[in-house]
């Protein structure tokens, strides 16, 4: 038995929230495309745009808090890892509210590692 497809506006709730999950990284956008990819075409799209973005970026963060622990040096990276996680929310946020409006949403630089 196969699952329901979403709803116009269960497709853009999701797809928003694969962009809002930015704040905790790529593992929402991840569990959302993996979960709703066969469901909505448009949380599909938009869950893939968004594990692509930040994908990245919380491996750089990941290896930022590790050089964290780096003994006199380290409060460069936490310091460093601290604006990665705020630009990556804010660009997740910008891109959910766009989403949100149902117009899909392009990161300018964004590797498509995830076709």
């Amino acid at each position: 038995m196969s699952a329901l497809p979403l709803s116009p506006s269960e497709d853009r709730q999701w797809a928003m929230l694969a962009h809002f999950g930015a704040i905790l990284g790529c593992i929402p956008s991840a569990i959302i495309f993996a979960v709703y990819r066969d469901r909505g075409p448009f949380t599909a799209q938009e869950s893939k745009e968004a594990f692509n973005f930040t994908f990245p970026l919380t491996i750089v963060a990941i290896a930022l808090n590790l050089l964290n622990l780096l003994p006199g040096i380290g409060w460069i990276f936490a310091v460093v890892a601290v604006c990665l996680w705020v630009f990556m929310t804010l660009a997740g946020a910008y891109a959910a509210i766009q989403a949100n409006k149902g117009r899909p949403y392009r990161y300018p630089l964004n590797l498509r590692l995830m076709k």
